[in-house]
């Protein structure tokens, strides 16, 4: 039942997502008045091959217009007449352009029609989470709760702090909620200074000092000061080395290896020390402890979620306060996805364990139907394909998107042919990532 749930929710989610991305190029060319002759989610044919195995299983013509659900689960289209792409090559565009077709339009209106999913996505994308911070609001970690002292990152320790310490006071006062330590005025203020309590006494650290900004932004990723909280397991990703070697949610670590384990970041430093090792873990679970060998995988993961012991409160928003806030949190859900494609070209983190298909991504949607999870994950895949869009790849909109700007830069407007073998370079790579994520790394598991 659990697979029904995951398989249910992963073909509602692509079916809105792919569903209304090409609402957004079939929006756009209807505006333009360019002829659309099918607009299908999912494919009616076996992708690449728009002549193979070509059928339905759902279609309905209006107007010009023929609306079909396709048997191919991995993408969509519409059928722009007049456009090189996985309908349509250089062949079918022999003659004069016609007044209704894609290339007899000026390069803007094509830019904006080959925007469109993009643009559709992303404005999916913040309503989405700008509903879901209406509905359900949004936590925060009040400054009392942060009751475990914090850790300190190397350029915190650099002006003072050290694990463990509990900041009372910011610039002598005290303050409310946690994120109140990141305020931009106080790191911009060449003299604001914080005020731990460390082993039962009052210490103000020195003052922070010009450029104390760009000193934490250049150092990445890494917080420069976190709650530190003792956790439990919570999801455990199916199929992954927890899960196999049979740890579950609620379980509370006690140890890896010879390590003793109390806080999130204890564990999260420890692990990467066995990379590719498998390694005793032992669990607290029902007033018991267990030791079970868990194979930790290349980048240093076990394929759990952590639930810290912090008691967060809620702040609410009115439904105009939401969309700020929601587009915030869709356009953070891009930056992420930026920085995890860098630090994978730099080989700073796995591929393999980074990249993710339908199976990963029913995994996320999990076996229990928990519609504010769903939501969050739909809002996240919309930005996801809106990023993964954009890349300037031909056969994804960003190829023909970067066609467009050297065509309106230069004005020098690149050949059918040209356009018809960007296509089917893109395409082939675009069909070796497929294979990859669907075939090769399902197989690895296995070994």
């Amino acid at each position: 039942m659990e697979i029904l749930v995951m398989i249910g929710q992963l073909v509602l989610a692509l079916s809105l997502l792919v569903g209304l991305h090409e609402f957004g190029h079939f929006a756009f060319a209807k505006l333009f008045k360019i002829r659309v002759s099918k607009f299908y989610i999912f494919f009616d044919f076996l992708f690449p091959l728009p002549n193979v195995a070509n059928f339905s299983l759902f279609k309905k013509k209006v107007g010009e217009t023929e609306y079909g659900i396709g048997w191919f689960p991995l993408g969509g289209y519409v059928a722009i007449h007049g456009m090189v792409d996985e309908t349509q090559d250089a062949d079918a565009l022999a003659g004069p352009p016609q007044p209704d077709e894609f290339r007899a339009k000026p390069a803007w209106q094509r830019l904006l029609v080959m925007l469109g999913g993009i643009i559709m996505n992303v404005i999916t994308g913040i309503v989405v989470f700008a509903l879901l911070t209406y509905k359900l609001g949004e936590e925060y970690l009040p400054a009392s709760q942060a009751r475990y002292g914090i850790v300190a990152s190397p350029l915190a320790q650099q002006v003072g702090f050290r694990d463990g310490d509990q900041i009372v006071k910011i610039n002598g006062r005290p303050f409310n909620e946690f994120n109140d330590i990141y305020n931009p005025d106080v790191l911009l203020d060449n003299e604001s200074y914080y005020t731990v309590e460390r082993n039962g006494q009052l210490i103000d650290l020195p003052k922070l000092g010009p450029g104390f900004l760009d000193r934490i932004s250049k150092q990445g990723d890494e917080p420069f000061v976190s709650a530190r909280a003792p956790f439990t397991f919570g999801e455990v990703i199916s199929g992954g080395p927890a899960a196999k070697a049979g740890i579950q949610a609620g379980d509370r670590v006690v140890q890896i290896g010879t390590t003793p384990i109390t806080y999130a970041n204890e564990l999260l430093s420890t692990l990467p020390k066995f990379k590719g090792q498998t390694v005793p873990v032992t669990v607290a679970r029902g007033g018991q402890r267990l030791t079970l060998p868990v194979a930790i995988n290349s980048s240093g993961k076990m394929g759990v979620a952590l639930k810290p012991d912090l008691h967060l409160s809620t702040r609410y928003y009115g439904l105009a306060e939401s969309v700020p806030v929601g587009a915030k949190k869709a356009f953070s859900v891009v930056t992420l996805q930026a920085k995890a494609l860098s630090k994978m070209a730099k080989r700073e983190i796995s591929a393999a364990d980074n990249l993710g298909g339908p199976v990963e991504i029913a995994q996320q949607f999990g076996g229990v139907w928990n519609w504010p999870h769903f939501w969050t994950l739909v809002g996240m895949l919309s930005m996801v394909l809106a990023f993964m869009n954009l890349l300037p790849i031909p056969a994804l909109d960003g190829g023909h998107v970067l066609f467009l700007l050297y065509e309106m830069i230069t004005r020098t407007k690149p050949s059918e042919r040209f356009l018809e073998n960007a296509q089917r370079v893109g395409t082939a790579l675009i069909l070796m990532l497929m294979f990859y994520v669907l075939i090769v790394k399902q197989v690895m598991k296995f070994f």
